[in-house]
């Protein structure tokens, strides 16, 4: 856990960018979300979520979430800061991205099937972000697949395990504790 408004100098001086995750590695540094994930499930994949069907198209949809949807996420959060438009109007850009995953998940469990890959886990925390801006309009909203999708995400024992708060990193001397 890091205090992104006091970035510690040792994750700096690994990456500069100062953005979270940064995994530090022997041989380089990976301070991407998505190849941070990709790295992990190259050591260890149990439930096969890189699978290798629709391989192109489950980058497609990634690349959406990242490029699109959470610019239109960032300024719908954070509207105060985007005053060209209002924030309904923001909300409004962001459900174009919501409705592709509704369509996709009235059709199956997943977003590509009946068995999670490394596109639901890449996307729910957005999706995640999205939902909690305005929780009592999203409940509302007519993305009752989305909306399964999510909870499903939201009550799991993976979710709950990763989601435990971990004490804020502090370095002393040489070690990090």
């Amino acid at each position: 856990e890091v205090a992104l408004a006091n970035k510690p100098q040792a994750m700096l001086a690994i990456s500069p960018k100062g953005t979270v995750p940064v995994l530090q590695l022997r041989d380089r540094v990976i301070d991407e979300s998505l190849e941070v994930m990709r790295w992990a499930l190259n050591q260890s994949d149990p439930e096969n979520w890189l699978g290798f069907d629709n391989q192109r198209e489950h980058s497609t949809l990634i690349e959406q979430n990242d490029n699109e949807f959470k610019d239109w996420l960032d300024k719908y959060k954070y509207w105060d800061r985007f005053p060209q438009q209002s924030q309904q109007d923001y909300r409004v850009k962001a459900e174009n991205f919501l409705l592709k995953l509704e369509q996709r998940l009235q059709q199956n469990a997943y977003l590509f099937g009946d068995n999670m890959c490394m596109a639901d886990i890449a996307i729910f925390p957005f999706i995640r972000q999205f939902a909690y801006v305005d929780k009592p309009w999203f409940d509302n909203a007519d993305y009752p697949s989305v909306q399964r999708w999510l909870t499903q995400f939201l009550q799991s024992k993976l979710f709950q395990q990763v989601m435990l708060k971990q004490a804020v990193w502090q370095q002393s001397g040489n070690q990090v504790q």
